[in-house]
């Protein structure tokens, strides 16, 4: 066992089990008492450990930590993560594995995922961190995988401020075209990624799609810096992905959608986010009555259809009609 990754053990298992015998921990790390002295010694006097003899216990126990550490607890340096944060962080390399198709990514991430496992204790690739991964799975419906090589141009243009050049894919007119965009921020929303960036073509706020990426190139020019406030006021307005108009980005045409959920869907209705000023109550016959700020109807006619026969769109006029078209135009398929 290497030196660093011994020292973490030793931490953790005084925090974890309370106190540990000098046996204990000798049969834990399987090493000489000479080298164990020495790696008690070094955590407390090289890298403050609070590591106390208790007579009582017949074992080390961790005492109070010095004022102003991480939490209010000591950390070795590096990380400091415990036993459930790092099941935590599994999980989480599972879901940006998702978004790596030609495994660039993972090879990044792989020396984390490695370091993780030898903080479990399962460096051998046979225990906790290998378990974890097998018995969660995550299923991402509709996915739109990102090549990796996109993915990176884009991060390394948003985190280092600089224009990026596209060929960019518009799928309403099936067009390609050349944009430079100035990235503001990066969007993950169901399954997919998109780009907020200043188009400078048409000199505005655009959200890009990063599948519908055909090319990108990072340039040397400085990006143009927009506040965060102002991206999040012009690109949140509307509902899901959809920015929606200028007037609306601006508070005017914005519309309010009343939903009513039927007995059945108002159990998993009534405990969903649809929207973050979302207005919601319950009915006195069980159902639930559900309003909504949206300035495109688009997807949320996608998410009323979705429901069925158990939703009904109250208001506005304008909405109920285009979903009843929708529903007109589904029944026709089937005469």
């Amino acid at each position: 066992m290497a030196n660093t990754e011994r020292l973490y053990k030793i931490e953790r298992l005084i925090r974890t089990r309370g106190a540990v015998s000098f046996q204990a921990l000798l049969d834990e790390l399987e090493v000489s008492r000479a080298t164990l002295k020495r790696d008690l010694e070094y955590l407390r006097s090289r890298l403050g450990a609070p590591i106390e003899y208790d007579r009582e216990a017949n074992g080390y126990r961790l005492g109070a930590a010095p004022p102003g550490t991480h939490g209010g607890r000591h950390e070795l340096p590096g990380l400091w993560f415990d036993e459930g944060e790092l099941y935590s962080l599994l999980m989480a390399h599972q879901l940006l594995a998702g978004l790596d198709e030609e495994g660039m990514l993972a090879r990044h991430l792989q020396p984390l995922l490695e370091r993780i496992h030898q903080l479990l204790g399962s460096g051998d690739g046979t225990a906790a961190g290998v378990q974890v991964q097998q018995r969660v799975r995550i299923v991402s419906a509709l996915r739109r995988p990102v090549p990796s090589r996109f993915f990176q141009r884009v991060a390394e243009a948003l985190l280092q401020r600089r224009r990026l050049h596209l060929r960019y894919l518009t799928r309403a007119r099936r067009e390609s075209g050349e944009r430079e965009v100035s990235p503001q921020r990066l969007v993950h929303y169901r399954s997919t990624w998109y780009l907020d960036a200043w188009c400078h073509r048409v000199e505005g706020l655009r959200r890009f799609a990063l599948d519908a990426i055909e090319d990108a190139t990072v340039l040397e020019q400085k990006a143009r810096e927009l506040p965060l406030a102002q991206v999040a006021q012009a690109m949140d307005a509307g509902y899901g992905i959809y920015a929606g108009s200028a007037r609306g980005r601006a508070g005017e045409g914005r519309r309010w959608a009343t939903l009513r959920f039927d007995r059945t869907a108002a159990q998993w209705a009534g405990r969903e986010v649809w929207h973050a000023e979302q207005q919601g109550r319950w009915l006195d016959d069980g159902r639930y009555e559900l309003r909504l700020p949206y300035v495109e109807e688009t997807e949320l006619v996608m998410d009323v259809l979705r429901q069925g026969e158990q939703v009904e769109v109250v208001e506005p006029a304008a909405l109920r009609r285009a979903v009843r078209a929708r529903l007109a135009a589904a029944l026709a398929q089937y005469g």
